[in-house]
Formats: structure tokens, sequence, C-alpha cells
């Protein structure tokens, strides 16, 4: 996925979210036609779930309110990722690199409008769980009554 595409052009939207007890908020101007699912074992182990979703967004389109808190991780391939998440209840925020944060990758999770925006790819299939790829034939439970 070519940064300038992710900085440039495309179709744009508006989004805001929060973490889980509202310390952290944010609003963002994102290209939704970037939205990617990541497969990598190390998604899935700071996840706590089969894959982590995210969508990326220029720094000057992102004005984040609240102070996260930020773990270094490095990757398999060496490269080192700051990831931001709330120091009170958990929830994944986003992440960027150590060097240059110019582009941010939100956690969809976290995003208010995440059932607006579908995946256009997905990457590090290889580390992909075989049955999360494919849940429709496993039984729905019904919602309990609020």
């Amino acid at each position: 996925m070519p940064k300038r595409n992710i900085v440039e052009g495309g179709g744009r939207m508006k989004i805001d979210g929060c973490c889980h007890c509202g310390l952290i908020s944010y609003e963002a101007d994102i290209n939704p036609d970037y939205v990617v699912i990541c497969h990598c074992t190390n998604c899935q182990t700071i996840s706590g779930a089969p894959y982590r979703v995210t969508v990326p967004v220029k720094a000057e389109n992102f004005k984040l309110r609240g102070q996260p808190k930020t773990y270094v991780k490095t990757a398999d391939s060496g490269n080192r990722r700051v990831l931001a998440f709330c120091a009170d209840c958990g929830t994944p925020i986003n992440s960027t690199t150590v060097d240059d944060r110019r582009i941010f990758s939100l956690r969809l999770g976290a995003v208010k409008q995440r059932a607006q925006l579908n995946p256009k790819s997905q990457g590090w299939c290889r580390s992909a769980l075989p049955w999360a790829t494919d849940i429709g034939h496993i039984p729905r439970r019904p919602d309990p009554a609020h």
C-alpha cells in the first residue's frame, strides 16, 4: 500500500473514537479504502483477538485528546512500533513508527463508525487462525436482554 495514497486523494471520511472508559478520545479524517486486517502473531497477542483491524491517518488529520500510555514493540523484522492504549481500561488506540510519526494506524475497535469501515485487504495471512476467516457456520447465541 503506497503511503502517497494514504496521505493524498481518495474518498475521505470523518471518524471519531474513544477508549472504553472515555479517558482517551480522538477525531480523524481518513481514507476508508485503506482499512486492513493484520493476522500476524504480534497483533493476535497484543489485541487478544484472532486479528487486528486498522486504518491509517496522517498526523495532521488526527486530533487526540488525553494522554495514552505507550509501549514500543519490536517485530520479528526488527521494525519498532509505538503502541498507544488507555492506561486505565487498556483499550488499544493506535500505533506509529518510533522514528517517523507522520502516519498513525487507528485501531478499528475504538472507532465509533467501525460498522461502516469494511476491510479492503488483509496481510500476514500465513499466521491467520484457520477458523477466523470463515465463522458463518458457527451457531449464534441470542443476545441477552438489556
